[in-house]
């Protein structure tokens, strides 16, 4: 019997592009007009960006993207949770019923990801009963950098895995949210993307091919039947997490080079890889699901 992960990455991931999906400008309250906050990013050396400005759709085509992608969007805000809405091409009114929401940005060839769950002081912006009750969405926003500064979590791993370990197959992403200078650079998305334009990254964020990172750099993912390995150059050490958020193993080492017992595929569903560096810079991989023998890709 072959007991394999199904991985997201394929063999080989090795070319990243890196990106921040959530950002606001003066259109509604950001702090910089859009030319000027596309100069910010591709300062700090960004490859792409997306205007997610509340309720309205910034265009993004008559500016100059600086050597960046640039991808047309928006975060729908008003009357319910907040869904960013990833390469829209036209405006999605901010209906109460959430679900016909998720499903007009797929109508629209988008893509929705539900935003910082943990925010707010009851960390409870998204209750958990909507994120299961919810389908057609991509994933959610499992590091949120402007909810450092807010009441709340930033992190929403612990979501995501209760997610996961119920059977939904959802991508967590990492934004800033820029608001303010502050924001800027505290979590992104590095994308496996097959070609340098909207449609290649947006295809790798809709199946999975990136990781999100506060600091961390991952220069290679690789899988082999039932063998994870990962190479990131500051890491110090790595979990593998599993079903529930369980954290199964630690390895104290620069590469995770690990092979996943047999036993968890009667165990769990899957397993993910946060990797440690100094200062409490993370990176985090998407999930690697456990196919057992006689299932079909």
């Amino acid at each position: 019997m072959t007991y394999h992960l199904v991985s997201p990455y394929g063999k080989h991931a090795e070319t990243w592009l890196r990106g921040n999906l959530h950002t606001h400008t003066m259109a509604s309250d950001g702090y910089l007009p859009p030319w000027d906050m596309v100069a910010e990013y591709a300062r700090l050396g960004y490859d792409f960006l997306m205007f997610s400005d509340h309720d309205l759709l910034t265009p993004v085509d008559a500016l100059d993207p600086r050597g960046m992608v640039l991808i047309p969007g928006s975060e729908i805000t008003a009357e319910g949770g907040h869904i960013l809405h990833v390469n829209a091409s036209r405006l999605v009114p901010p209906l109460k019923n959430r679900q016909r929401v998720i499903d007009r940005i797929n109508a629209d060839g988008g893509l929705a990801i539900l935003c910082h769950p943990n925010w707010e002081a009851s960390f409870n912006h998204w209750p958990q009963k909507d994120l299961e009750k919810l389908t057609g969405y991509a994933g959610i926003e499992i590091y949120n950098g402007i909810a450092v500064r807010h009441p709340g979590n930033a992190d929403a791993t612990d979501r995501w895995d209760r997610l996961l370990g119920s059977g939904r197959r959802v991508w967590g992403y990492g934004n800033d949210d820029t608001h303010k200078p502050v924001d800027q650079a505290t979590a992104w998305n590095m994308v496996c993307a097959k070609e340098r334009s909207v449609r290649g990254i947006v295809g790798a964020l809709q199946s999975g091919r990136f990781y999100v990172s506060t600091g961390v750099y991952i220069d290679a993912i690789r899988v082999s039947g039932r063998r994870i390995v990962v190479e990131a150059r500051n890491a110090q050490c790595y979990d593998i997490i599993t079903d529930f958020g369980r954290v199964v193993a630690r390895v104290c080492d620069t590469t995770l080079n690990f092979e996943v017992p047999k036993e968890y595929w009667d165990r769990f569903t899957y397993v993910r890889i946060t990797c440690h560096g100094p200062a409490a810079i993370q990176a985090w991989t998407q999930p690697f699901f456990l196919e057992k023998p006689g299932q079909e890709d």
